[in-house]
């Protein structure tokens, strides 16, 4: 494509006009930009409405500006700088390419190109940066004896139809699957990343085996015996939405009246578990041969993911304001996109009011056995708490779980040789620990689980 051709395209994520050199302020704002985004080129003497206008350029004229982007970018940055005549006028053409290490400043601030604005990026972001520039992440490593041939189109193509809707990527659907990749910094050396893989590959578990959902839905209250289970592979984008229909086929979906219309409702909060299920995708360590985990029992669901929290996070800050600490940021930068993430470090929060929101209690974030887990839970009494009754009161919970109801009768057939009044009074305590609900007159009381 020539220079007349790409100026009648209109600016975009990767390109800028600038009407003279007097806007030099705003030229090293878009290479700082461009710099820390995808590469981009600035087109001095030219209109936004594509008119050519053309510029004076004098002896030095191209000296002057390359000092003013020296002396205002840290780290320095070095675009090509170039005179080209269109349509029998002098424009000044600046390139730029992806800086590797971000990120790039102008005037001692940064700012990364948004569709066709310059945005100042906050300081989450320049840390996010820094990250990227300054590590080597597992999923920006080349995929072993992967190749573009191992990459799904369709998948390429769904996935930029998706961000351009949720997130006005402008990127068209019929991109070239290797000028995607390339976008999204999941090619390197010409090769997949992990993470190309991860997201877009034709046979993911060929390459990662251990990138599988397992799914179980369990009798009772303990991982023994399990009515059904199922284990996903694909891509982990399609895993996501295996594993979330799963849960719906092992929970009840409760029909209510309200007002005059009928509602229905999930036995837990959908959103939070779907939260919940992304998030052990998105920062699990794909390096340990575990699976993610979804184990559902009668009175609970669990999110296992593999590995724990990243340092320096601990399990108590997810319920407060925190910072996302990324493992995997190229999943997270593609999972963005798509909005499967709304905003890293919110996560658990939203999971939090969720729940609430569903007259349910808060979540459990927990480190179990070198895995971070999260549990969703019918009923608000702990471990903590189960672990201060008795014998006779927890055998009681157990039963309550399964049948939903106890008579006084029935909690002395399953604690054998204890009186009616020892009865009475271990079910007078979980009424006053407020873990139960006594409900009729006499002898025709019973007890339910609040």
């Amino acid at each position: 494509m020539n220079i007349t051709e790409l100026i009648c395209l209109g600016e975009c994520e990767t390109t800028e006009f600038k009407t003279s050199l007097a806007e030099w302020r705003d030229v090293v704002e878009t290479i700082c930009a461009f710099s820390n985004r995808n590469g981009g080129s600035i087109f001095i003497g030219v209109g936004d409405d594509c008119d050519i206008i053309g510029v004076d350029c004098g002896k030095n004229t191209i000296e002057k500006l390359a000092n003013q982007i020296k002396q205002n970018t840290d780290p320095v940055i070095y675009p090509s700088v170039r005179i080209e005549e269109v349509e029998r006028k002098t424009i000044i053409v600046v390139d730029v390419k992806e800086f590797e290490q971000k990120p790039v400043l102008a005037f001692g601030r940064a700012f990364m190109r948004v569709g066709k604005s310059n945005q100042k990026i906050g300081y989450d972001e320049i840390r996010r940066l820094t990250l990227l520039a300054s590590k080597v992440y597992w999923d920006g490593r080349i995929c072993e004896n992967a190749d573009l041939a191992d990459i799904d189109e369709g998948k390429v193509k769904w996935f930029l139809n998706r961000a351009k809707s949720e997130r006005r990527l402008e990127l068209d659907s019929e991109t070239p699957v290797k000028e995607a990749l390339n976008k999204f910094n999941l090619l390197k050396e010409g090769m997949p990343t992990n993470a190309a893989i991860l997201l877009f590959g034709k046979a993911t578990q060929r390459f990662f085996a251990q990138s599988e959902i397992r799914c179980a839905r369990f009798k009772g209250l303990k991982p023994l015996e399990f009515i059904d289970m199922k284990v996903f592979g694909r891509d982990i984008i399609a895993q996501r939405d295996d594993a979330l229909e799963f849960v719906k086929e092992h929970i009840r979906l409760h029909a209510q009246i309200s007002g005059t219309e009928r509602v229905e409702r999930w036995e837990y909060p959908i959103e939070a578990i779907r939260e919940a299920i992304t998030n052990a995708i998105c920062h699990r360590d794909y390096e340990i041969a575990s699976n993610t985990q979804i184990r559902i029992f009668d009175d609970r669901v669990e999110v296992w993911g593999c590995g724990q929290l990243p340092e320096p996070l601990i399990p108590g800050d997810l319920r407060g304001e925190h910072k996302s600490i990324l493992r995997n940021p190229l999943v997270a930068e593609c999972l963005f996109l798509i909005k499967f993430i709304e905003q890293w470090g919110t996560g658990t929060n939203r999971m939090i009011e969720r729940c609430l929101d569903h007259g349910m209690p808060e979540p459990l974030f927990d480190e179990v056995a070198g895995d971070f887990v999260v549990t969703f839970r019918k009923y608000c009494f702990t471990d903590e708490v189960l672990n201060e009754l008795n014998e006779r009161q927890q055998n009681a919970i157990e039963y309550l779980l399964e049948h939903k109801k106890i008579t006084n009768r029935e909690y002395r057939e399953i604690n054998p040789d204890i009186s009616e009044r020892t009865a009475l009074n271990d079910l007078n305590e979980l009424v006053h620990k407020n873990m139960v609900a006594a409900k009729g007159e006499k002898k025709h009381r019973y007890y339910i689980l609040r």
